[in-house]
């Protein structure tokens, strides 16, 4: 059953007060998933100066979030000034479940991207793909970068590993067909067969690896998000540049921080109110 327009504007509001006071609030996040839930509700383009009037922003501000979330795929631009939810937007992950998602997550991956200083990226799955959908960059002059709206390789990256590797069969082969197994770099895994052994390996383990496999010199650790059901529609990853990795320990040590911030991401969203939500 869908949540009402009015509830769900009441969690999107939830959540903007909800972050009054804290530190690591990031009132651009709110906006833009106001931005979200007005072109939603309003189920038609809208115009800039519409939409600043209604989310109470100046134009500037307003614009500089409408081109964020237009290239980042969640909006596009009409041609003549006016803005709409790209397609599967909010059919595909609910509007409902990614904001509470946000609201849960944003100061936990602020937190560990200031423990690690290295870049963090939260991913989420969609129907036929997997796609970054939050990144805190590493404030470090050398570093690895992600990109929000960026659809992850399943099969080199350590985000689509873990994403991947948790899903059904079924599930798996859609999004292989999806993506396809491309080739990046000598590392990636291109075999089907090893493919399906490092998705066991993943399940097993509880963390993926991509070492050089999607871009030279960068290693990314990735861990599932668990939901209520047990089930993996969220992950999270940290990004290094191979030369700060020091060994075997530095690893584990990494790995260990990651899940216990997934796992303390789960139990936000497990206690986080789910109204008529029954994704997560």
């Amino acid at each position: 059953m869908a949540a009402s327009d009015t509830t769900k504007r009441e969690l999107i509001e939830s959540a903007k007060k909800a972050g009054d006071g804290d530190q690591y609030f990031s009132r651009a996040v709110s906006k833009s998933l106001e931005i979200l839930e007005l072109l939603q509700s309003a189920g038609l383009p809208m115009g800039l100066n519409e939409i600043a009037l209604r989310i109470q922003l100046s134009k500037t501000s307003a614009f500089r979030l409408l081109r964020t979330l237009e290239v980042s795929r969640c909006l596009i631009s009409t041609g003549s000034g006016e803005y709409q939810l790209a397609m599967g937007i909010h059919s595909m992950v609910p509007t409902l479940w990614l904001a509470r998602l946000f609201r849960v997550a944003s100061a936990r991956i602020q937190e560990l991207n200031h423990h690690l200083g290295e870049t963090v990226s939260l991913a989420a799955l969609f129907d036929n793909r997997a796609e970054v959908i939050a990144v805190v960059e590493s404030p470090q002059f050398i570093r690895m970068s992600n990109v929000v709206g960026h659809i992850l390789p399943p099969n080199a990256s350590s985000l689509g590993k873990v994403i991947t590797a948790f899903q059904t069969e079924e599930q798996r082969e859609k999004l292989l067909r999806s993506y396809g197994c491309y080739r990046f770099t000598e590392r990636s895994i291109t075999d089907r067969v090893k493919l399906q052994e490092e998705f066991s390996r993943v399940c097993a383990e509880k963390f993926a690896t991509d070492r050089e496999e999607s871009v030279a010199d960068g290693i990314c650790f990735g861990v599932p998000v668990f939901n209520a059901a047990g089930e993996v529609k969220v992950a999270l990853s940290a990004s290094f540049p191979k030369s700060r990795v020091r060994d075997g320990e530095h690893e584990k040590a990494i790995i260990a921080t990651l899940r216990e911030t997934a796992e303390q991401i789960s139990a936000d969203l497990c206690l986080s109110p789910v109204p008529n939500d029954n994704l997560t």
